[in-house]
């Protein structure tokens, strides 16, 4: 934590996704895997209030993110509040999405997968959690000028979410008053073809947070509270790259949250990718409310020559950067 009337919110796209179920928290309990090592070393530095993992694997017990959490407690870093949540990675529908005959492999699960809770996001707080609402369940059919029926089989409109991943809003009482994560994990406008059914699933997965902030109630017991902060992984950069920018733009440019840019190596890219294409891009992003009183930011990304062995260590963690903003409460 930056100070006594400080909040840090923290999110990272992390690499704890195994090739099967259980083996996560197998990794994490042998304690000899450098990649884990390296994302304990970053999470613990960042010294974040509440931190927002993607991509970690989901059990039903959370037992993975248990040993998560008390492997960084022996770091000096403590989350006795935890949350996991079932994602619709590797979640089946029973139906053939991409047209290859077959009803029942990765790219037909409501998001790709090789098992259900590959992939997943998890929240680690210092502060107790309140309620909690889960959007993952959200029909893609069922949002407002939704583009599903131009992409996916008229069979499967019925079943199909619209989240790649997960969608929550989870409340969490802070000293001074409590504040919601409005958490997500857009996927990836890439990996398809001409008819592009990725990146209009990923414009409309970000529509979904712009109607939101709009007044849109995706259940009609829940309402967008005063104080938010919306934070995971969009998977667009807003200059470069493939997918939806005009939508992201809008996200972004929407009066009811604070595009807050954090920076490191490589300027307000988040994720590091060897290949020239995509190259590296801003995908991970924490907007805070409007309303709220950003008093910092950053990433963790130092150069080479600032710190040589935490530039070592992000590397190795994941492709992605850890960002952080700090709040006034």
């Amino acid at each position: 934590m930056a100070d006594a009337d400080t909040l840090r919110i923290a999110s990272f796209h992390t690499t704890l996704s195994a090739d099967g179920p259980g083996l996560l928290l197998a990794d994490i309990v042998r304690g000899d895997d450098p990649v884990i090592d390296a994302t304990l070393t970053v999470i613990a530095r960042a010294r974040a209030d509440i931190v927002l993992l993607q991509d970690i694997d989901h059990d039903a017990e959370g037992l993975a993110l248990a040993a998560l959490a008390r492997e960084l407690a022996a770091r000096g870093q403590d989350y006795p509040f935890r949350l996991t949540l079932r994602p619709n990675t590797g979640r089946p529908t029973g139906h053939d999405l991409d047209g290859d005959g077959h009803s029942h492999w990765r790219r037909d699960a409501h998001g790709f997968g090789g098992f259900n809770g590959a992939g997943g996001m998890a929240l680690l707080s210092r502060h107790p959690l309140g309620p909690v609402t889960d959007f993952t369940a959200t029909l893609w059919r069922d949002l407002p000028g939704s583009r599903a029926a131009e992409v996916t089989p008229e069979a499967a409109l019925p079943v199909l979410r619209l989240a790649t991943v997960g969608a929550w809003a989870v409340e969490i009482a802070v000293p001074g008053g409590p504040v919601t994560v409005l958490a997500t994990h857009a996927g990836t406008p890439v990996f398809d073809g001409p008819e592009d059914r990725n990146g209009i699933r990923n414009a409309d997965e970000l529509r979904f947070w712009q109607l939101v902030l709009d007044g849109w109630q995706p259940t009609p017991e829940w309402r967008l509270p005063d104080a938010f902060v919306l934070a995971g992984t969009l998977n667009v950069d807003p200059m470069s790259g493939e997918g939806h920018r005009d939508v992201l733009r809008a996200l972004l440019d929407h009066p009811g949250v604070q595009e807050v840019t954090p920076t490191g190596a490589r300027g307000a890219a988040t994720a590091d990718w060897a290949d020239l294409v995509p190259g590296d891009l801003r995908v991970d992003y924490i907007l805070p409310a409007a309303t709220l009183t950003v008093t910092g930011h950053g990433m963790l990304w130092p150069t080479a020559d600032e710190d040589p062995a935490l530039h070592e260590m992000v590397d190795t963690a994941s492709d992605h950067r850890l960002i952080w903003v700090d709040l006034s409460f």
